[in-house]
């Protein structure tokens, strides 16, 4: 049996989540539970990152304890993915494991000696980023990510790590898609920021400037590890790296893919930062970085200044989860930035839920109920070979459509066929087609199964009963 290793990153937990962070879950969890059906075994990790020096500001601005503050957005998160229906094996809060903490430290003490040294530093740091920035990385003189926002003077004396001794083997890496960096944009975004020569990073920050929180550097408490450093490693971590775990072994060492679903703003950090402490350290690099858009809302990026954030729980209550899901599958491009608006959303759902595949299930399932002596007997089948392909090369939005396809023709069989007016003329023939209506809806049932899983359960209950099940999706 083969096995896969999935994540999504670990957001700051500064703030509550909002549809961006959401769209990411669901991306994964998709892939996830793809793999899953087609009998591999599967780990799926996500979690929070509770390190980061703007939760301690943002803790500080609520005048809460910092532990206090993270723990109840990371709990907001963990609620989150319940809500999405998210099937993740393990859910990381890197503030309160120790594991992490462990994981963290080891893999500091296991990278090379000589890939890390200590210097004085002088530069501008962007909080929101939590990186340092040299003036290629602005424009206009801002970090690009985080617009108007000032950045930070900083000098003082923290310890480097020697990027610039992974520069051949990372480029050599990207090019042979040794690491596969998905879609194409990303990767040349990567290939030419490798070309323009590799700099050698800061991996920590004095006490003083952390607010004495985080992970401290081993064998100096007078440093705290940088962030990412910190944080990237919960990958590993979660399957217990520091104990040298079975999980680990299994899932990483010897797993036969590892992927890591990000946003377009965190690449480098996992293209060519991860990859490089990790072979520092002797320890297998990533397989496939899927790279993601963002959320816009109403073209604009989601700003809590501009005051768009929106919150996906709000949108999951009124709508329900499975739309939520649909939305994110087939209205949105995995590789492209996508906008999210209420009326979109609303038009969306009506059209190709409502009265899509909720009145194609209701009006097959009452002829069935109706006519069939007893309930199709069903057999296994296999996911088309057509859309294993788009799930393979992470397609989402493609084999979404092609599901939705399916759901056209069938719609379209129905009107061509009439077999709500063959029942009078001709029964058997009528019990013929409605038969094979069933069939062909639990086909289309099969392919929601990780895409609308929750919908794909009722439609099979349904078959299952032989009866018309209740209203999937109300109409709004």
């Amino acid at each position: 049996m083969k096995t896969f290793f999935i994540s999504t990153s670990i957001p700051y937990v500064n703030a509550a989540p909002h549809v961006g962070h959401a769209q990411e879950f669901v991306i994964a969890d998709i892939i996830a539970r793809y793999h899953r059906y087609i009998g591999e075994d599967v780990f799926f990790v996500t979690g929070t990152d509770d390190n980061a020096l703007k939760n301690v500001q943002a803790a500080e601005d609520a005048g809460i304890p910092v532990q206090d503050f993270v723990d109840k957005h990371a709990q907001e998160f963990l609620n989150l993915t319940e809500h999405l229906g998210l099937s993740q094996d393990h859910f990381i809060c890197t503030s309160n494991n120790d594991v992490h903490k462990r994981g963290a430290q080891k893999l500091w003490v296991d990278s090379n000696k000589d890939d890390i040294y200590k210097k004085k530093y002088k530069g501008l740091y962007c909080v929101g980023c939590e990186e340092f920035k040299t003036e290629k990385d602005l424009k206009n003189g801002e970090c690009e990510e985080h617009p108007g926002k000032k950045l930070v003077d900083v000098e003082e004396e923290n310890y480097f790590f020697k990027l610039s001794n992974y520069q051949d083997k990372l480029k050599d890496m990207v090019e042979k898609r040794q690491l596969n960096i998905v879609s194409e944009q990303y990767k040349n975004e990567i290939a030419s920021f490798i070309d323009r020569g590799l700099q050698d990073f800061s991996i920590s920050r004095s006490y003083e400037r952390a607010h004495g929180w985080g992970i401290s550097v081993p064998e100096d408490d007078t440093q705290i590890q940088y962030v990412w450093f910190d944080a990237l490693s919960n990958y590993i971590n979660a399957l217990g790296y520091p104990d040298n775990d079975e999980k680990f072994k299994k899932y990483w060492e010897s797993a036969d893919q590892i992927v890591h679903v990000i946003g377009k703003g965190i690449n480098r950090f996992h293209s060519i930062y991860w990859p490089a402490i990790l072979m520092s350290a002797e320890v297998r690099t990533p397989d496939t970085i899927l790279v993601h858009g963002y959320f816009t809302v109403n073209g604009q990026k989601m700003s809590k200044t501009i005051g768009n954030v929106v919150d996906p729980v709000e949108v999951i209550d009124k709508y329900g989860t499975d739309a939520f899901r649909y939305f994110v599958a087939r209205e949105s491009s995995v590789f492209g930035d996508s906008d999210f608006t209420w009326e979109r959303f609303h038009e969306s759902y009506n059209a190709n839920l409502a009265n899509g595949i909720g009145n194609l299930t209701s009006r097959i399932m009452k002829m069935a109920e109706d006519n069939l002596d007893a309930p199709v007997e069903i057999k296994e089948i296999d996911l088309p070979e057509e859309f294993k392909s788009l799930l393979d090369s992470f397609e989402i939005q493609k084999a979404a459509d092609f599901v939705w396809a399916k759901i056209s023709e069938l719609d379209g069989y129905i009107q061509d066929t009439k077999p709500f007016k063959l029942v009078k003329e001709n029964p058997e023939e009528a019990k013929k087609i409605i038969t094979e209506l069933v069939e062909k809806l639990y086909e289309i049932s099969i392919l929601l199964t990780p895409i609308l899983p929750e919908t794909s359960e009722k439609i099979g209950e349904a078959i299952r009963k032989n009866k018309k099940p209740q209203t999937l999706f109300e109409r709004k």
